[in-house]
C-alpha cells in the first residue's frame, strides 16, 4: 500500500507538534475568514495555517493561532469566504492563452459587425501571417446564418484566415486559406468531417470537424516563444479567476514541454494534468507511464479521445435525426472510423493503466463509449480506472444507470447549458433537451460530477460556471426560472463538483479539492459569500486572492 505525499506530510506535522519546542511556525496563516472546506468532517472554519506548500491546521482563529511564529505572515480575510482553489476539469489552455490576443467574435450579433472586426484585424496582421481565433457564434446573429468565405474575402485579401466557431467543431476559411490547403469543389471529405457547400457544390469556407485538419496542417506551427507567451497569459488569467488547477485536454507535446520549462523556472502558477490525444497512445505505453504520473504541478497519464462533434455544428451523434435536419444524425469522429480502431486504442491504453477521457455529446455517441468502457472492464477486470466522459451532454434515458454501474465520471461544463439552452430545443426537441446537462439526474444516480469550462470554448471564470449550475438561466434571458430547472444544483453541490469532484477525476482527491490538514494549500478568497447572496448575483463575484501551494499568485498585498 502506497502512502500519499499529503499523508506523509501530515505524519511529519503531527510528529513535529508532539512538543511545543519542536513545532515549526506556519507561513502564512489566513485568519478571520469564513472557510468553506468541502471537507465533510469539518465543513466550516475560521482560519487556515500553511507550512511549506501544504495546510497544517484548519479550525477556529484560536486553534490556528498556536501555529503563529515570529516570522509568520498573517492574512486578515476580513470575514470573506475562503474556498479550495477551483480545479477546471476540461480546458484547452494554450488555445485559451492565444485567444486572449486574437480577434474576438463571440459577441458579434450581425454579419456586418463580423465583417468589420475581421477587416480591422486583417489590416493589423503582418504580411504572410495567418489570422486566427474568432470563437464566432452565428446563433447570435439576426438572422442566424453561417458565415462564408464570400463574406470576408473582400476585407482579407491575400491574408489567410481561419476562424473557429466557438464550439471548436467548425471553422471558416477564406479563399486564401483554402488555396493554401488545396481545398476545392473536387476535394474529398475526410471520414468524420464535411465541407459546407453552396447550391453548386462549392465549399463555402465552413469546414466541420475532421475537415478542419486540411487547413490546420498548413498553418505554420507556433514558435517556442509564442507558445511560452500564450501559456504565461493563460496562467495569469487563471490566477485572476481563482483557478489553481487545470486539466488540459488534447495538448500538443510542445505544450507539455513549455509547462515543464516554466515549472523549472518556478513560474508555473497553476497545477496541470495533461491528456494528449488517444492517437498518441503508443508514446505513453512505450515508456510505461501510468495515470496521474508526475509532480504536484505537472502530470500526465491520461488520454483524450473524441467520439463525435458538437450540437452547435450539428455534428453531435444521435440515435435520431435533428428536428430541423431529420436526415442528419451527426458525425462520429475520425477516430471512430471504424469503431474497432477506437476499441483497439482504448484496450491498449487501459491495459497500460492510462486514464481515458472521451468527448461524447450526442446520445448515441455517449452510448457507444459506455459500450466500449464496459468491454474494457470485462476484458481487464475491476480496477480504479475513473473512466471519464467529457461533456456527457445529451443523455439517452437508459444510460444514466450504466454511467453509475461503470463508475464513469461526468466531466461537464455548466456554462454550455445556459448558452446552448437558447436554441437546443429547436434542434433536438423538448424530450431530448430534458436530458441535456442533466446535473441533478446524474447525482440522483450516484454519478460523480467534475466541473470545468472547456475554455476557450466558454469563459474560464468559475463564477459563471457556478452561476450556470445553480440558476440555469439562459443567456438570452428567456428562462428566468431556469432551463429545465429540475436539473439545478445547490451552490454547495456545484462548488464540490468544481473542487473535490475535479480532483477525484484526476486521481488527486487525497491531495487537492478541500481545505484540510495535509492537503496542498490551494485556496481562493472571494469578494462575496456565494452561499448567502441571491444565486443570480454569483456571476458578479470577484476574486480577492488566489493562493497556490501557500504562495499568493493573484491579489493585492503580500501573504
Amino acid at each position: 500500500m502506497t502512502t500519499s505525499p499529503g499523508v506523509l506530510v501530515l505524519m511529519f506535522m503531527l510528529a513535529s507538534t508532539a512538543s511545543a519546542q519542536s513545532r515549526p511556525a506556519a507561513d502564512p496563516i489566513i485568519a478571520k475568514a469564513k472557510v468553506w472546506t468541502v471537507d465533510k468532517s469539518r465543513p466550516t472554519a475560521q482560519a487556515v495555517a500553511v507550512l511549506g506548500d501544504r495546510i497544517v491546521a484548519v479550525g477556529s482563529n484560536a486553534d490556528v493561532e498556536a501555529w503563529h511564529g515570529p516570522a509568520t505572515k498573517v492574512i486578515d480575510a476580513g470575514g470573506k469566504l475562503l474556498l479550495p482553489g477551483f480545479n477546471d476539469s476540461h480546458v484547452h489552455f494554450v488555445g485559451g492563452g492565444l485567444q486572449l490576443e486574437q480577434v474576438q467574435l463571440n459577441d458579434v450579433t450581425s454579419k456586418e459587425e463580423f465583417v468589420r472586426r475581421v477587416g480591422e484585424r486583417a489590416k493589423q496582421t503582418p504580411k504572410g501571417e495567418w489570422m486566427l481565433g474568432g470563437d464566432w457564434d452565428e446563433t447570435k446573429w439576426t438572422p442566424p446564418q453561417l458565415p462564408t468565405k464570400e463574406l470576408i474575402d473582400p476585407v482579407t485579401g491575400d491574408t489567410p484566415v481561419f476562424l473557429s466557431r466557438y464550439d471548436g467543431h467548425m471553422a471558416l476559411a477564406n479563399s486564401a486559406a483554402l488555396r493554401l490547403a488545396g481545398v476545392t469543389a473536387q476535394t474529398a471529405e475526410p471520414a468524420g468531417g464535411m465541407f459546407v457547400r453552396d447550391a453548386n457544390g462549392n465549399p463555402t469556407g465552413a469546414l466541420k470537424d475532421a475537415a478542419m485538419e486540411l487547413v490546420n496542417k498548413v498553418i505554420p506551427p507556433l514558435s517556442h516563444e509564442q507558445r511560452l507567451k500564450a501559456v504565461k497569459r493563460a496562467l495569469a488569467h487563471a490566477a485572476s479567476l481563482g483557478v489553481t488547477s487545470v486539466q488540459h485536454m488534447n495538448p500538443d507535446y510542445e505544450d507539455i514541454a513549455a509547462y515543464s520549462e516554466l515549472l523549472d523556472r518556478g513560474e508555473l502558477t497553476a497545477r496541470i494534468y495533461a491528456a494528449p490525444l488517444i492517437t498518441q497512445v503508443d508514446d505513453q505505453v512505450k515508456i510505461g507511464i501510468r495515470r496521474a504520473f508526475g509532480s504536484p504541478y505537472l502530470r500526465i497519464g491520461a488520454l483524450k479521445a473524441y467520439a463525435d462533434g458538437s450540437l452547435g455544428s450539428r455534428t453531435a451523434y444521435f440515435f435520431d435525426g435533428f428536428v430541423d435536419q431529420p436526415d442528419n444524425r451527426g458525425l462520429l469522429s475520425d477516430e471512430m472510423h471504424p469503431v474497432s480502431l477506437m476499441r483497439d486504442r482504448m484496450m491498449k491504453a487501459d491495459a497500460a493503466g492510462l486514464q481515458l477521457c472521451t468527448h461524447a455529446i450526442g446520445d448515441q455517441a455517449i452510448s457507444i463509449i459506455l459500450d466500449l468502457y464496459s468491454e474494457l472492464s470485462q476484458s481487464h477486470g475491476e480496477a480504479d480506472r475513473r473512466f471519464r466522459i467529457e461533456h456527457a451532454q445529451h443523455m439517452a434515458g437508459k444510460d444514466f444507470d450504466r454511467f453509475a454501474q461503470l463508475h464513469v465520471i461526468a466531466s461537464m461544463q455548466p456554462y454550455h447549458a445556459i448558452d446552448d439552452g437558447r436554441w437546443a430545443e429547436s434542434r433536438i426537441g423538448r424530450d431530448r433537451a430534458s436530458r441535456t446537462y442533466a446535473f441533478r439526474t446524474f447525482l440522483a444516480h450516484d454519478v460523480r460530477l467534475a466541473f470545468g469550462t472547456d475554455w476557450d470554448v466558454a469563459p474560464l471564470n468559475p463564477m459563471l460556471t457556478l452561476y450556470a449550475a445553480v440558476t440555469r438561466e439562459t443567456l438570452d434571458g428567456k428562462n428566468p426560472q431556469g432551463w429545465f430547472p429540475e436539473q439545478k444544483l445547490t451552490v454547495a453541490e456545484a462548488v464540490e463538483a468544481y473542487t473535490m469532484g475535479s480532483a477525484y477525476a484526476e486521481f488527486q482527491d487525497q491531495d487537492k479539492g478541500s481545505i484540510a490538514a495535509g492537503k496542498l494549500a490551494d485556496m481562493v478568497l472571494l469578494s462575496d459569500d456565494i452561499f448567502s447572496i441571491p444565486p443570480n448575483e454569483i456571476s458578479k463575484v470577484k476574486i480577492l486572492r488566489t493562493i497556490v501551494g501557500g504562495r499568493q499568485v493573484f491579489g493585492q498585498g503580500q501573504p
